[in-house]
């Protein structure tokens, strides 16, 4: 464990092993922990890094205007011995990494994304059912009830929207309901003044990348992860069939294998031991 300073915040960010740095990203409902199995495999033959950001986890920081691209910058600063590393980004995090890759292209090796959000993206539509249940979280949100709201968000974001309530259990729901507790429970941290739509710029994208979703995720997600597959020159696209938004807690194995099957071809000669 180490802790990056950026601005007033010091991000806690864990590394473990040697050789080209395979950097995670966490969803907006989760913290570093979501990749805990792929960062154990990765660390085996590659430096796997994870950091959680602002307002989640054990990240401290002071409440002011940030920039969370600035926050990875400063992590690949401090881990990735001043080589391109190689992004893995789940929802948010992967909106960060895809921003990475498009405003500091040199810093970038290679992209792994879990249905990422894109800045721009045409805004969601949903069917009926997923309408109710959106309507659900937002009375949650408004009943300031935060257990209320954080099993709201295990229903959408965990079990998914096109599976059933409670599909997910045991440990991975524990651990989602724990990671979301700690974020809604956030003192304020500041807000992000860096966004900058490029959804029109993915096909600018120029290194190897893999997208990931699940079946059982939003619509409008599967249909934005197709777009990105399809837009940037080259890249892998994989749909998991009987998963949902966050792969890495209900299917650890199998998101693992397709990770750790892209970092050997892409890590490049300085990669450590290979399996």
């Amino acid at each position: 464990m180490q802790f990056v300073a950026s601005g007033r915040a010091r991000l806690a960010t864990e590394v473990l092993g040697n050789g080209t740095a395979v950097v995670f990203l966490h969803a907006n409902v989760c913290d570093r922990r979501m990749w805990r199995a792929q960062l154990d495999a990765i660390g085996a033959t590659h430096k796997a890094v994870a950091y959680d950001r602002r307002g989640f986890g054990e990240t401290r920081s002071e409440p002011e205007d940030f920039s969370a691209l600035s926050d990875l910058m400063a992590v690949l600063e401090a881990t990735a011995d001043g080589k391109p590393a190689i992004l893995v980004g789940c929802s948010l995090g992967g909106c960060i990494a895809l921003d990475a890759t498009i405003r500091h292209p040199s810093r970038v090796r290679a992209l792994v994304l879990i249905a990422p959000n894109v800045a721009g993206a045409p805004d969601p539509t949903y069917t009926p059912d997923i309408a109710r249940l959106m309507a659900r979280s937002k009375q949650a949100e408004m009943s300031g009830d935060l257990d209320r709201l954080n099993a709201m968000k295990a229903r959408l974001w965990l079990d998914g929207p096109l599976g059933g309530e409670g599909r997910v259990a045991g440990p991975a729901r524990d651990l989602l309901l724990d990671m979301n507790g700690i974020a809604l429970r956030s003192p304020p941290f500041g807000t992000d003044v860096d966004i900058q739509p490029f959804f029109d710029r993915l096909s600018d994208i120029a290194v190897p990348t893999l997208v990931l979703w699940g079946d059982l995720d939003f619509p409008y997600v599967q249909e934005r992860c197709r777009h990105v597959a399809a837009v940037v020159p080259g890249a892998e696209g994989r749909e998991m069939s009987g998963a949902a938004h966050l792969p890495s807690l209900e299917r650890p194995a199998e998101t693992t294998a397709l990770i750790s099957e892209f970092v050997a071809r892409h890590a490049g000669a300085d990669a450590g031991l290979m399996p």
